[in-house]
């Protein structure tokens, strides 16, 4: 591996490729095509370990599409996995293309869509999802071409170090988050009293049904609250999932938050299951500690999940790129409620 980090990945431009699913040949083609890409600091090790890339995709834990050209050249790859709660739906990502085989062709686009459609056909994924970033708009064509749909927006979520080899961005980046889906599963949510009216807008461009009832009351004093935090290093992210909403929820946070931020946690998000009628009571707690609205997240735990988010500095909301109107109705609502909770 040390070897293939200082190496030069040349690929004859202009060859014929093809979009396919990953076979294990293609393994090294896919680690040197990385290290090209971005560089040996690359944070997620699946996509630099050949052994461990094959494996991965043996298990269907990774499901990798790449492009590959006749003579075995891996010109671009993409995958989906899981990093949602839920492990029925998969986010699409780890995307990288050939400087050689950029700029029009249509690479990225088919990887994305030959992944999506193989992952719901075979592995019986429901939806994919991803994280369309706001240093370009190109991301966000691409998802919004393939019928993707927006719902809601993560500020600040990666650092501008993930970057720098392509001196896309000079802060920490934002993204919007857009879903397929591809099984529906038509379900009740409750929706908090304070984002009843952004709730109405996420919801209006949902591909399946939910019957929408309003959040209230609270939970009976012996529930208790099931939660768990995972925290990224690299981009000082902490993502807590909050499966189920006690009695007890106000402590339980407290000491989750208390350790991302002894962590280094810059942005803090978490994740509240929209199934709980008390749910109001969870955000509440939260925007008193200054979290707010990021969107919903559609079968984020088989049952839907709503985004709130906490920046430990003032976000760089001007540098923030938008392409399309639905998604920019959304990162004013967002806007709008950090605004609120900044007070």
């Amino acid at each position: 591996m040390q070897k293939k980090e200082g190496m030069e990945f040349h690929i004859e431009p202009g060859q014929e490729w093809e979009v396919d699913l990953f076979r294990p040949e293609d393994a090294d083609g896919v680690v040197k095509l990385f290290l090209s890409v971005y560089g040996k600091d690359y944070p997620v090790r699946t996509y630099i370990d050949a052994e461990l890339l094959t494996r991965e995709n043996s298990t269907g834990r990774v499901i990798s599409a790449v492009a590959r050209t006749p003579r075995g050249d891996i010109v671009g790859h993409d995958a989906l996995f899981c990093s949602a709660p839920y492990a029925g739906i998969r986010e699409s990502g780890a995307g990288a293309v050939h400087a050689n085989y950029r700029g029009g062709q249509g690479i990225f686009t088919q990887m994305v869509a030959r992944g999506a459609e193989e992952g719901a056909k075979r592995f019986g994924v429901e939806a994919v999802y991803g994280e369309a970033v706001c240093n370009h708009v190109f991301s966000q064509k691409m998802t919004h071409s393939l019928g993707w749909i927006s719902y809601a927006m993560e500020v600040d979520l990666m650092p501008d170090s993930a970057y720098r080899k392509e001196g896309s961005a000079a802060g920490r980046v934002a993204s919007i988050f857009d879903l397929i889906t591809y099984k529906p599963k038509p379900h009740k949510v409750f929706i908090p009293h304070v984002y009843e009216d952004a709730c109405s807008f996420l919801y209006s461009g949902l591909d399946d049904r939910r019957e929408i009832s309003k959040a209230g009351g609270s939970a009976s004093s012996d529930s208790v609250t099931r939660i768990q935090t995972e925290y990224f290093g690299f981009s000082q992210v902490s993502r807590t999932a909050v499966w189920e909403i006690g009695s007890d929820f106000e402590a339980v946070f407290e000491a989750e938050e208390k350790k991302a931020l002894d962590q280094g946690a810059i942005v803090l998000q978490v994740w509240l299951n929209l199934s709980f009628q008390w749910v109001d009571a969870a955000v509440h707690v939260l925007r008193e500690k200054g979290f707010f609205l990021g969107g919903i997240l559609p079968r984020w735990f088989d049952h839907d999940g709503l985004l709130m988010q906490k920046i430990m500095k003032e976000p760089d909301w001007e540098s923030v790129q938008i392409h399309f109107d639905r998604a920019k109705r959304i990162r004013d609502l967002v806007y709008e409620d950090w605004r609120r909770v900044s007070v």
